[in-house]
Order: structure tokens, then sequence, then C-alpha cells
């Protein structure tokens, strides 16, 4: 027989016995949708795992700082030492920050606080966000102005009546505008502090002010150990590297990479499984095909029908069963991917989709094989008289 007439013979017989089919379709489909999202969502959803880390100990953040207490002279991050901080692979925002000391003459009362100079990239590294007003940002920064966001404790301490937005704090003989209130700490210390753009603070206050503190925040917890290794080295290919501390949160880090990994062991574990199953379960509906249909192979042996030709076709039965499950798998898993970037806010490239669609259809054809082979040579190797007489 040609193998335009086995396909369409096969297709056809696996068409009008689709009811056998069904559960182990249904069990492939599912298990290859799982498959396409979780391989092409994988790295986007871990990057937006991983901006949102602070919640669980900010491990993605390494911090680094000059002990200039025993140093032999104050040191301090360079513009192009951050700048070359950047450029490291990994990386996804540094940050530099001047911590100082005031206190304020405020309703009648001194308060002692700290002070904290910060560039644009502060509030991204530490994902922090504004529980009143806003942020500040770029254009404050570069411009100098004598704007402030308060830590909440802080604010509240300072403006007990509430509503600190828009009133105005005197600071170094300096009138600040409190834009904001900050959110999304949960380090209770930065509450009460109170931060200022960078550059503000180094031309405005009259206490020395050194830039010896900064954070790098990486793309992702598989990048902070790399990075904090390079740290040292990149700092001191620019400038001194005198006494300089990098701090990574080990005991945290390696506690998300643990859960991480049990949680994505479980989950490939589940969906081989059911891809496992739905192999199981074509090999176990082919064999029983094959002694239902007893008498249909020797009939075709009897008119001149080749052993070659009874195992293929039983073979293209079997492939038609895997490749159509793939086939819908990869349409639900197209639906599931749309469904998951809308909740993750997200955009996945259609060249990665098609990839591991075209991976998942090369998978369908090694298990419709595979499953297949063996009640498709039980069926080749049928003796004819056996099968004739086979009730």
């Amino acid at each position: 027989m040609h193998l335009s007439d086995l396909l369409s013979v096969s297709a056809r017989q696996v068409f009008r016995q689709r009811r056998r089919y069904w559960g182990v379709v249904l069990a492939i489909t599912l298990g290859t949708a799982g498959l396409i999202t979780i391989f092409t969502l994988g790295q986007d959803v871990k990057n937006n795992i991983n901006k949102d880390l602070d919640l669980i100990g900010g491990v993605t953040v390494v911090r680094s700082y000059f002990d200039n207490q025993l140093t032999s002279a104050p040191q301090w991050f360079h513009h192009r030492t951050l700048e070359a901080l950047r450029s490291l692979q990994g990386v996804a925002f540094v940050t530099c920050v001047a911590f100082n000391h005031t206190r304020v003459y405020n309703v009648n009362k001194w308060y002692d606080f700290s002070v904290v100079g910060v560039d644009e990239y502060f509030w991204k590294v530490r994902d922090l966000w504004p529980l009143d007003g806003r942020l500040f940002g770029a254009q404050e920064i570069n411009g100098r102005d004598k704007v402030c966001v308060l830590g909440e404790d802080l604010a509240q301490r300072l403006f007990p009546a509430g509503q600190a937005v828009g009133k105005i704090l005197q600071l170094e003989n300096d009138l600040y505008l409190v834009v904001g209130v900050l959110g999304g700490m949960h380090d209770h210390d930065m509450a009460s502090k109170a931060y200022f753009p960078l550059t503000s603070m180094l031309e405005r206050f009259r206490r020395p002010v050194l830039l010896d503190r900064a954070y790098v925040r990486c793309q992702t917890w598989d990048d902070v150990e790399p990075v904090a290794e390079k740290i040292i080295p990149t700092v001191a290919s620019h400038q001194s590297a005198e006494q300089l501390k990098v701090e990574v949160a080990s005991a945290a880090l390696h506690h998300v990479r643990k859960v991480a990994w049990w949680v994505e062991f479980f989950v490939y574990l589940s969906l081989s499984a059911t891809l496992l199953l739905g192999g199981v379960g074509i090999t176990n509906i082919m064999t029983a095909a094959v002694r239902s249909r007893t008498r249909e192979i020797g009939l075709k042996k009897a008119f001149g029908a080749e052993d070659r030709d009874i195992l293929v076709q039983f073979l293209l039965e079997s492939l038609w069963v895997s490749l159509g499950a793939a086939f819908l798998g990869g349409i639900l898993g197209r639906i599931l991917i749309g469904i998951l970037c809308r909740f993750i806010e997200q955009k996945v490239s259609e060249d990665l989709y098609v990839y591991h669609l075209a991976v998942s259809f090369l998978f369908a054809i090694i298990l419709g094989v595979s499953a297949g082979l063996y009640p498709s040579i039980q069926a080749s190797r049928m003796e004819v008289s056996a099968a004739t007489r086979y009730e």
C-alpha cells in the first residue's frame, strides 16, 4: 500500500474509534499545554517573581559599602565605578546612597532622625512605592529640587495631625516640600528616615556627605552570587577598593532557591506523569485495538497486505492520536499564555512560543511511535490462519 493510503486509512480508523481515545487525548493535551506554557513563560515568570522578592527578604539585592572607620582615607563610589557596575551581566539596577543625621524643630519640638540622599534608581532597587503623594524622580534630582519623601513612622512623628504631603520641612536653613510618604518598606528602620534627592543633599548639607553605600539589584536570584563576586574586582579596576564590603542575604537566598526548586520539581513531575500516563494509555488502547481487530488484520493479510503495511498503519494510528492531542495542547497552551500574560503584565515572544510548540510536536511523535510500537509489531506478526479463524 502507498503511504498516502495508509495515512487516510489510519486517520479514518482513529476518527471512528474516537470515543475510545478521548481520555488519552485529554491527558496528553493537558500535559502538552502545561509544558508549552511553563517553558514559554518560564523566564518571564521568573523575572517577574524576582521583581518582588523584597517581600521575602530582598534576596536579589546585593549591598556593598566602604567601612570608612577602617580605611586610611575616606572612600566613596565614583561615577565611573557605578556605571561599570551597571554594565555587569545580570545587573538590573544600581543605586548609590548617602547617609547623614540631622535634627529639625517642628511643632514646638526638636526631632532627631537620619536623612538619606538617593538617586532615581533607589525606589526600583528597594521596591518602594508612595503610600501617599509621589516619589521624586530624575527631573527633581537633576534639578536639585528642594523636595523630600518621609518614611511612614517619621511622617507620623513630625505631623501627628496627619497629611504630611504638601507640608514644608525646614532643614539645614532650607525649606523642603514633602511630596510623598514612603510605602513598601519591610525594614522598620527605613520607615523612620527622610529621603532627599542626592544632588540636593550633596550641594546643600553642611555636614560631609559620602557616597559610600551602593545597592545592586540583580535580574534573578541566579545572578546574585556571580554579580557579588564581580563587585570588588570591578570597583578595584576603577578606584580604590580598600575596606569594601559586599553583603548577600545568603540564608534567604538559599531558602528561596530551595522552595523554587521543589515547586518546579513537583510541577514538572506532575506534567511528566500526565504525559507518561497518556503514553501508557495509547499503548493499552492500541493493544486492545489489535485484539479487537484480529479478523480485520487477518483479512488484510489474506488480500495481500504485507507485515510492513500493518505495522505502519497501526503506528500511524498511534501518531494521529498523539499529534492530535499535541495540536489541541498547543491551542490550549496559547490561550493559557495569553491569560497569564495579562496577569503578570508581560509580553512573550511569539518565536519562543512557536519554538516550544515545535518541540512539543517532536515529543508527540516520539511518544506516539514509542507507545504504539509494541502493539503495531504484535499486529504485523499475526498469523493469517489464526487471525481469520479468530472469533
